[in-house]
């Protein structure tokens, strides 16, 4: 073989190559990976049962809590606002907020809303969208376990100095709040499934969660039975947002069609029903705010 002979076929070869890496690349942006928490996973596909999230408005099941009612309302938006590039779900056990995947342009975004004050740590790497829940919206129960005395009598803000709680500093809007208030002591513990044995063994007195009206307020799991308190609630005093990715490949255009969905969400009032559905934004005839006694 002559050398313009093997030089042509070396040519042919380079361009049949990379003609390859171009297909599969393309192939590869024909659907965005999410990774997800396997719980919440279990729980959105049981709530959607096949159906497109735009088709499900019932938020009153018990498939339903907030990181699941995050996860179809970011779906809405995104169809509304034009982003219907498919997803492909890789659920795992996994602690999303403990990797750099968004940070680093290996996730789109994320279905788990943050509080505002956490979003912006991480604007130069997040696009952060407009409120989901708005400032002065979001309220938790106080829930706590079925035997404990000390929290069925509590009655004002002054009985907290002789009650424990327990949260984890990373979540700051949560930790913040209960720092705030006079309790005898606030334990640290970074595992939600620890920190809710620990409220059930009355080794402390309670721990902060959304209400699940529902449920009927009551928390039933692996041995763990925990109830809200019937008449108090604690305002979480800050905003909930949606984030996607400034380094992710579809980050721009899926950012810029979340909220064009957002906004016809909100118009349309199905944010707030949603949650309202939901129970996290609970009646407050029936309720009162126990920290509105600090201001």
């Amino acid at each position: 073989m002559d050398w313009k002979a093997r030089k042509n076929k070396f040519f042919n070869f380079i361009a049949f190559y990379l003609l390859s890496l171009a297909g599969h690349s393309w192939a590869q942006s024909e659907y965005v990976d999410i990774y997800i928490r396997d719980d919440v996973y279990v729980n959105y596909t049981a709530l959607t049962a096949g159906r497109s999230p735009l088709a499900v408005n019932d938020f009153s099941t018990q498939f339903v809590r907030r990181d699941v009612i995050d996860m179809i309302l970011l779906h809405k938006a995104l169809l509304l606002g034009g982003f219907d590039k498919p997803f492909k779900y890789r659920p795992g056990n996994i602690n999303f907020r403990d990797t750099n995947l968004l940070e680093q342009g290996k996730q789109l975004l994320s279905f788990d809303t943050y509080w505002y004050e956490e979003a912006l740590n991480k604007k130069d790497k997040l696009f952060i969208s407009d409120p989901v829940v708005r400032k002065g919206e979001f309220y938790a129960g106080l829930f706590y376990a079925k035997g404990n005395t000390r929290m069925q009598k509590l009655s004002s803000i002054d009985d907290l100095q002789a009650l424990t709680a327990v949260s984890s500093s990373r979540w700051l809007i949560d930790w913040q709040t209960l720092s705030d208030m006079p309790l005898k002591r606030l334990v640290n513990e970074t595992t939600w499934a620890a920190q809710a044995q620990m409220v059930n063994k009355q080794w402390v007195d309670f721990m902060l969660i959304p209400l699940m009206p529902h449920m009927g307020n009551d928390y039933q799991l692996a041995g763990i039975n925990l109830v809200s308190h019937p008449y108090w609630v604690v305002l979480l005093d800050s905003s909930r947002h949606f984030v996607v990715s400034k380094l992710h490949p579809d980050g721009e255009r899926a950012f810029m069609a979340l909220q064009r969905g957002l906004k016809k969400l909100r118009l349309q009032g199905k944010i707030v029903d949603a949650y309202r559905q939901a129970g996290l934004f609970p009646n407050m005839n029936q309720y009162r705010q126990l920290n509105s006694q600090m201001d």
